[in-house]
């Protein structure tokens, strides 16, 4: 298989269950094995099928050993996300964040 941008692979046909089958070539080149997660993305009339990315996973396991590894513990993360959550609201929500509180200072 070449790692062209775009390559048309297959046509395949929906089962009466929603279901589509991916040519086994196609599963071997991207090392997809039953049950891999996919990612369906909608883009206008048509549909993209993406395999969920293993460096996401890989990523997460590599912020969990380096937390686990300074000693941050499950409950420290649990005590700071109302605090994280509200920073990062204020951050990329400013003025949504802005009229919630206008909002409820007006309530009676």
């Amino acid at each position: 298989m070449t790692s062209k941008l775009v390559e048309y692979l297959a046509t395949t046909r929906l089962g009466e269950r929603g279901t589509m089958t991916l040519p086994k070539e196609y599963r071997d080149a991207l090392k997809l094995e039953t049950g891999a997660p996919l990612t369906m993305l909608r883009i206008g009339e048509g549909l993209m099928v993406l395999p969920e990315q293993t460096r996401f996973d890989e990523l997460c396991d590599g912020i969990a050993a380096r937390l686990e590894h300074a000693g941050v513990t499950e409950a420290a993360l649990h005590t700071t996300l109302p605090e994280v959550r509200e920073r990062v609201a204020r951050r990329r929500y400013s003025g949504l964040v802005a009229a919630k509180r206008t909002a409820k200072k007006r309530r009676p």
